[in-house]
């Protein structure tokens, strides 16, 4: 496992994965055109393109000998969904399925919140999906706690998520 910042030759790879972490993780029962249309519009190779020329978020991927496994994005300057957090969100963290449990996740996160403590901040926070145990699971075992709920929003559906907040202060 190598952890490097994300260039713009990773564009392609990281829409590939956001794309299959996304599905795999969320369409449990097969893939609809509404799942699909919103799927292939988000995770574009435009878009990464985009957000790496900008340059404003910390993108760093976890990289084996065959390419991109896994990747966090932290994003300062965000409105969070519930009252008193920072403004530091985990935007977006994907680690392939088959990849789960060989440290790519916690080496990631250690990176994101090594990057926030090298800044002065003591807090960040992620939403993720209410019924992604798994998920939910490795962030409380990572100190997070449950702030909130709030709801993710696809067209007029809306999708139950926990708010979760890491508070790294030295007392925290």
């Amino acid at each position: 496992m190598k952890l490097r910042p994300a260039r713009k030759s990773d564009a392609a790879s990281l829409a590939a994965l956001s794309i299959e972490v996304w599905i795999g993780t969320y369409l449990r029962h097969g893939v609809s055109s509404f799942f699909a249309e919103f799927a292939l519009s988000e995770f574009t190779t435009a878009r990464f393109e985009t957000l790496l020329e900008e340059g404003s978020d910390l993108l760093v991927v976890s990289e084996n000998r065959d390419g991109i496994d896994g990747y966090i994005r932290l994003a300062e300057g965000r409105d969070p969904p519930i009252d008193g957090l920072s403004d530091l969100e985990i935007v977006t963290f994907y680690v392939q399925s088959r990849h789960h449990g060989k440290g790519i996740g916690s080496a990631l996160l250690q990176v994101a919140i090594d990057h926030c403590r090298n800044k002065g901040r003591t807090e960040i926070w992620l939403t993720t999906n209410s019924e992604n145990a798994p998920a939910i699971d490795f962030y409380l075992s990572k100190g997070f706690r449950q702030v909130g709920v709030t709801d993710f929003r696809i067209a007029d559906q809306a999708y139950p998520n926990h708010v979760l907040a890491l508070n790294m202060s030295p007392l925290g």
